[in-house]
């Protein structure tokens, strides 16, 4: 496992896991919900950000790794699933949404890993649609735990359309991906 500036972002991120997730879980006497709500919200806004600057350091640096093209994506499905799952917790997103989501994310990595062992993987990389979705979602989560105006701006209310849009994409992405590998998937399956 190459350590390096990219990687240790990473890893970074993944360390910001339990903090997030452990900030809503203090008494409210220590912290109140609006101060949860906002740490909550720029620990998740920081990790996004280190996933962004890990990939542009990995390219600038000339620091690419297989073990770190898999350990990204690993993060970054691990820190949108605790946040949707939090978020059902606290009653701003419906269960149906981290399902689809979180049901997506795994049915597509799963199909990922199994294309590049046959290797096929070219056939289910990232899409245009792909990015859509992770926009509108990257968008809503950190709106949704917020949870406050900002103005007169409702986030919340901006966050809950965004969800939506980012579950409706999600699907769209995940039967485009799974047409894309479907013939290659037919003839693998007969081996």
């Amino acid at each position: 496992m190459p350590l390096n500036i990219p990687n240790a972002l990473t890893w970074a991120r993944i360390a910001m896991i339990p903090l997030f997730v452990g900030v809503f879980y203090l008494p409210d006497a220590w912290v109140s919900p609006a101060q949860k709500n906002l740490f909550g919200t720029a620990v998740f806004v920081l990790a996004a950000v280190t996933d962004w600057f890990d990939g542009y350091l990995a390219r600038v640096l000339r620091q690419t790794s297989a073990f770190g093209a898999f350990l990204d994506p690993v993060a970054d499905k691990l820190m949108v699933a605790a946040a949707l799952i939090l978020l059902v917790q606290l009653a701003r997103v419906d269960a149906i949404i981290a399902v689809i989501i979180i049901g997506r994310e795994i049915t597509i990595s799963a199909l990922r890993e199994w294309m590049a062992r046959v290797g096929e993987s070219a056939s289910v990389a990232v899409a245009y649609i792909g990015k859509l979705k992770t926009a509108a979602q990257m968008t809503a989560i950190p709106l949704l735990l917020y949870n406050a105006p900002l103005s007169s701006i409702d986030l919340r209310f901006v966050g809950s359309i965004l969800i939506y849009v980012a579950a409706a994409l999600t699907l769209w992405s995940m039967g485009y991906y799974l047409r894309r590998a479907m013939p290659r998937l037919a003839r693998h399956m007969d081996r």
